[in-house]
């Protein structure tokens, strides 16, 4: 079973403690796409990525200094945003760690997908950002079936947690190879279901944390989680979408490794 999840906008520059072990498998493809972004003005970069001036001018400096090649942290352990606070790879153990290096991988703009301590750079670069050039009408035109077909070769039951944007690198080249499993984190409030953005980055993060403990191998596995008052709902589910609901009430807390 091979587990996606997205990446965060926010990159940590240095990790002092861990280094990476080896490259990403797109390399190439990536440095086409930052010698790309080096052309770029500030101001075609802000209105690519939606974001402030102080971001463009950051993403402006960033790209006209960028090597992939060096200066590289593992990117299990550079993302830093809500999903990764609640999966706390920085206190995995060994065997934890070896868990994620064999079954998790994460989508990237600029990478395609990336194992755990592949290196990479700080990089600004959401995959549904508006990108038409002379080679690309977009990133996922850019990226085509290779991501999916990296992946397929490693493993063919997929157990979605990645966003929207993301995911759909991978399923929109899914063929009958492959089992797909989207999981959802719903809130129940006055009868009504709904998803919460920033709960839902929590439940992703702690529920790859909880895969990892439990050393979960199968699907039928990823039933039993029951984190952050989460429970998964058969009636709502089916064997390629998995739902789980927590019930208008629940106190929030942070993580923990010892259940619900």
């Amino acid at each position: 079973m091979m587990i996606l999840i997205a990446p965060a906008k926010r990159i940590r520059p240095t990790i002092d403690y861990m280094d990476h072990r080896r490259m990403p498998c797109f390399l190439q493809e990536s440095k086409r796409l930052v010698t790309y972004l080096k052309t770029r003005k500030q101001e075609e970069l802000k209105a690519m990525l939606n974001c402030s001036d102080a971001i463009a001018e950051w993403t402006y400096n960033s790209y006209q200094h960028m090597d992939v090649s060096t200066s590289c942290v593992p990117a299990l352990l550079s993302f830093d945003g809500i999903q990764y606070s609640y999966m706390a790879p920085d206190l995995f153990s060994d065997e934890y760690f070896a868990y994620a290096e064999q079954h998790l991988r994460i989508l990237s703009g600029l990478y395609g997908i990336l194992e755990p301590f592949d290196g990479v750079v700080p990089y600004r670069l959401e995959l549904d950002s508006p990108f038409h050039t002379p080679f690309c009408t977009s990133l996922y035109d850019f990226w085509g079936s290779k991501p999916y077909q990296r992946l397929i070769e490693e493993d063919k039951h997929i157990l979605d947690l990645s966003s929207k944007q993301y995911g759909k690198l991978i399923k929109r080249h899914l063929d009958h190879r492959v089992h797909c499993v989207s999981v959802f984190f719903l809130e129940e409030e006055d009868g009504q279901r709904r998803e919460k953005g920033v709960y839902v980055k929590m439940a992703r993060g702690e529920m790859v944390r909880w895969l990892a403990e439990q050393n979960i191998q199968q699907f039928e596995d990823v039933k039993r989680f029951c984190r952050l008052g989460y429970r998964f709902d058969a009636a709502a589910s089916d064997e390629h979408h998995y739902r789980f609901v927590r019930k208008a009430g629940w106190k929030h807390r942070k993580f923990t490794t010892d259940g619900d």
